[in-house]
């Protein structure tokens, strides 16, 4: 599907390309809408936290492309790419997204909810981090191998559960009186599926189109590689966060970004580890840049989720935003 796409928009001409990246934008931006909406809507008809239905249901759906580019890549016998496109998602969407998100809104953090999901997060991170050093691989070389995936998948199964029981909990807690929305739970569901699809569609067509006019006007490949591609499938989590903030729905947005974070680690990397008989081979320079910066990001957000005011300030934001800056930097540097 995504070769024939390519292959058909190498023969248009740029700016036939200029004009499906301008529509697809759009689409984006009305899908990033529509799962807003009816997200916040199950939320309301649920009584469960936004925080919650954005680190369950919003980030399944928003974390479907990294998974899908993951395990094809693990498939195809390039390991290397799957595991890259995980932690760099991990990245992209807590130094980047959380960042610019802080940036142009107040972000509320919930201690109690950093305290379930936030522990999460960053322990599926560190976990990650020490199975992939060299010692427990094979010849000085760290693998995430096959049995982890499935170890992962089975921790992802866990991590859902304890998240459902957590949103019960709080639902029995709901008093009398909270605000309903109309409409059958059901159509609420169909129209969030909608909107994932819209959103996960529209990045899937905007990526290519955007790529070949980079090529065709001269950007160099290196920068191509380090910029549209890793920002690619991070996209959906990007319109979501940005819908949200500017809907005054900012903890989905942190949900989101919090269980997407959780779920590069139990189902993309499990998934491609999983389908992978030799495991995902993890490369040496991972451990000079790219796991050091994963673990640099979360910890800095963790760090600032536990402020007294419970927000991620604007400050905050940028800094965050300065970690995915230099890490970009310094991977075009050793790129060239």
């Amino acid at each position: 599907m995504e070769a024939w796409l390519i292959g058909i928009m190498e023969t248009l001409p740029t700016w036939g390309l200029v004009l499906i990246a301008a529509v697809s934008l759009y689409t984006l931006s009305k899908g990033a809408d529509l799962l807003v909406d009816e997200a916040v809507g199950i939320s309301l008809r649920l009584g469960v936290p936004k925080v919650i239905i954005g680190a369950t249901i919003v980030s399944l759906g928003t974390t479907l492309p990294e998974a899908t580019v993951s395990v094809f890549a693990a498939i195809k016998g390039n390991p290397d790419l799957a595991l890259g496109n995980a932690i760099g998602s991990i990245i992209c969407d807590t130094g980047l997204i959380l960042g610019l998100a802080a940036i142009i809104g107040v972000l509320p953090v919930k201690r109690s909810v950093m305290n379930r999901q936030g522990r999460i997060q960053i322990g599926a991170a560190f976990m990650l981090a020490i199975l992939a050093l060299p010692f427990l691989g094979r010849n000085g070389e760290g693998v995430i191998r096959q049995w982890i995936g499935f170890v992962f998948l089975g921790m992802l199964v866990a991590y859902i559960l304890m998240t459902i029981h957590w949103a019960k909990q709080k639902n029995n807690n709901k008093k009398k009186g909270d605000a309903e929305v109309g409409g059958s739970l059901f159509w609420l569901f169909v129209k969030l599926a909608f909107g994932v699809t819209v959103v996960i569609v529209s990045s899937k067509v905007l990526i290519p189109s955007v790529e070949i006019t980079a090529v065709r006007i001269g950007i160099p490949q290196s920068i191509i590689a380090a910029t549209i591609v890793a920002f690619g499938t991070s996209l959906p989590e990007l319109m979501t966060a940005v819908a949200s903030v500017r809907k005054g729905h900012a903890a989905l947005a942190v949900g989101n970004i919090v269980g997407a974070d959780i779920l590069n680690v139990l189902f993309v990397v499990g998934a491609a580890a999983a389908v992978t008989p030799g495991g995902l081979r993890v490369p040496v320079n991972f451990y000079y840049l790219q796991i050091p910066t994963m673990l640099i990001v979360l910890v800095a957000f963790r760090l600032f989720a536990k402020s007294k005011d419970q927000v991620i300030s604007k400050k905050e934001g940028i800094s965050l935003l300065a970690v995915y800056v230099i890490y970009i930097v310094i991977n075009y540097t050793v790129m060239v």
